[in-house]
């Protein structure tokens, strides 16, 4: 299922599809970039250690470099947005940017992301009438 990206002014993020079902693919988009960027890193949470980088995206050399939190379902676009592929409950929670810029300034964006059970397809059937009896088959 796809959502409706609402950007978010003079901000750095861009969520699409911030409440998502589990199972679906959600894009966290970085947007309004600077010039002259080197790379970029995305962490599970609010608070970036080694322990909670899932990858680090290398403008030049164009290479994701896996982090302790990376599970092989997330990916870093040469943009910067950040792709977490068939969402679980566990996804659920913050996501931190940081975009390092060339003389190794950087700019930092946290996104928070609602994963949710997904919402049973309601069932047909076909109702029998027999005198005061219903019968749903």
């Amino acid at each position: 299922a796809s959502g409706t990206c609402q950007p978010l002014p003079k901000s750095l993020l861009n969520r699409c599809q911030p409440n998502a079902a589990e199972g679906q693919n959600v894009i966290l988009v970085v947007q309004n970039l600077p010039r002259n960027l080197l790379g970029y890193n995305w962490f599970k949470g609010d608070r970036p250690s080694p322990k909670t980088e899932i990858a680090h995206y290398d403008i030049d050399r164009k290479t994701l470099i896996p982090g302790l939190a990376f599970t092989g379902r997330e990916t870093i676009c040469p943009y910067g947005s950040l792709l977490l592929a068939n969402v679980t409950m566990e996804y659920a929670g913050n996501y931190t940017v940081f975009v390092i810029k060339r003389r190794l300034q950087y700019e930092v964006a946290i996104a928070q992301l609602h994963v949710h059970k997904p919402v049973p397809k309601p069932s047909t059937g076909i109702v029998k009438r027999r005198k005061h009896s219903r019968y749903i088959t």
